[in-house]
């Protein structure tokens, strides 16, 4: 799940694909539209977003020349784009702009690639927001029904942080150190290293607390976190065949 704090706007001209990116966003953030450049620039600067979707066709305003207005004003300049565009348009005039850009959607797509696409961001923003409105300073909670443990890890690791999480289960305790993003360390009792990563990758609920005043001091973990991700998910689905078998035998 996201979070509500999360402002996102999405600019298309399309009826039909903006309908359907605001069902399939709404579970995530607060989202608000725009049909046209023009009046999406309005919009951004009366009350700047958290998260642009943008078109890069539109009436009024191209995608390329709304993004250089935004990055031409200090109160809109660092706010994160995912584009949506042709492969022809992305290649042309999209692919040199980098400061900000967080994605290029070829169209055609699928609605999911580009809900997950935004949604990696919008758990990295919920997590900066989190951290900021947090009462102890450098220390965010939650609970993995609301941001689970893959998410989590996923922000840490696209936002480079380096800290200490902690999950609390029922009697259980994990805890994750991080490292400029990579997961250096972990241990569940007497589990330690990637074997603990995996094992709290299963957990469905609990209670976490992200520390970034603590670092790692050993290392256990030699996989990147994507690595410990892809590898983790692997594990899941064989464990799940596994379980399906010997249910039917």
């Amino acid at each position: 799940m996201g979070s509500k704090e999360v402002k996102v706007l999405v600019i298309e001209d399309n009826p039909l694909i903006l309908d359907m990116l605001v069902k399939n966003l709404g579970a995530l953030c607060e989202v608000r539209t725009a049909t046209d450049g023009g009046d999406a620039l309005l919009k951004i600067v009366d009350e700047p977003p958290d998260l642009i979707l943008c078109d890069y066709k539109m009436p009024g305003l191209n995608g390329r020349q709304l993004y250089d207005k935004l990055r031409g004003r200090e109160q809109t300049k660092r706010i994160p784009i995912i584009f949506m565009g042709s492969r022809a348009d992305i290649e042309e005039h999209l692919r040199p702009l980098v400061d900000g850009v967080e994605d290029l959607i070829a169209k055609p797509f699928f609605i999911k690639d580009l809900v997950r696409s935004a949604k990696k961001v919008i758990d990295r923003l919920t997590l900066d927001k989190m951290q900021k409105s947090s009462a102890r300073p450098g220390v965010i909670q939650g609970r993995l029904e609301e941001m689970s443990m893959m998410d989590l890890m996923q922000s840490l690791e696209i936002g480079q942080k380096s800290c200490r999480l902690t999950v609390t289960r029922g009697a259980e305790t994990a805890e994750m150190f991080f490292g400029g993003g990579a997961c250096k360390d972990a241990r569940i009792g007497k589990v330690e290293g990637e074997a603990a990563v995996f094992e709290a990758m299963r957990w469905p609920d609990g209670a976490f607390e992200i520390d970034f005043n603590v670092t790692p001091t050993r290392t256990t973990i030699e996989r990147t976190t994507t690595g410990l991700l892809m590898e983790g998910l692997r594990l899941t689905d064989e464990a799940d065949r596994d379980a399906v078998d010997t249910a039917s035998s």
